[in-house]
């Protein structure tokens, strides 16, 4: 008498299952490191469209202005302070204010902060931290892969290529 198997063994399923748990938990960190990878050079990207819009406003004002979520005025509205469609969907605060012992119409610097209680507070950027660029040119991130505060300059561990192309 021969049996007709429909189906497949317990151990087979086992098996199946044990190989796409181990090929997760090998992909799913890679994956998150894209993630937030991607996310990094959304920021970069909105800080030179911000600084291009900074050195558009100088050219008619004489002057850059600061901007934060904070500020509400008709001027700084064309700032945006937020990446993507809402800001609770946003990996990234961005603000600008003038550059350490300067005056705002001489200097800028702006910022792009990860996962603020005003953005999606769950995202993190610990490879590079805060974004900074400054109208003088100098890029800078506070994580422990790049230059801390906005010399631009290679950090100690020598990564801020990681941070800033």
């Amino acid at each position: 008498m021969t049996r007709h198997r429909n189906g497949f063994t317990l151990i087979e399923l086992l098996i199946v299952l044990a190989i796409v748990g181990i090929l997760t938990s090998v992909a799913y960190p890679s994956y998150a490191r894209q993630i937030v990878k991607a996310r990094r050079v959304e920021a970069q990207l909105a800080l030179l469209d911000l600084m291009q819009r900074q050195e558009q406003y100088r050219a008619q004002h004489h002057s850059y202005i600061a901007f934060s979520m904070a500020t509400g005025n008709a001027d700084t509205s064309q700032f945006r302070t937020w990446l993507g469609n809402s800001a609770a969907a946003s990996a990234y605060e961005l603000d600008g204010e003038a550059c350490p012992e300067q005056a705002i119409a001489a200097c800028i610097v702006l910022r792009a902060r990860p996962g603020t209680a005003n953005v999606n507070a769950a995202f993190a950027d610990p490879e590079c931290g805060t974004l900074t660029l400054a109208s003088t040119g100098a890029q800078g991130a506070s994580g422990a892969g790049g230059a801390s505060g906005t010399s631009g300059a290679t950090g100690a561990s020598g990564q801020s290529t990681r941070c800033w192309p």
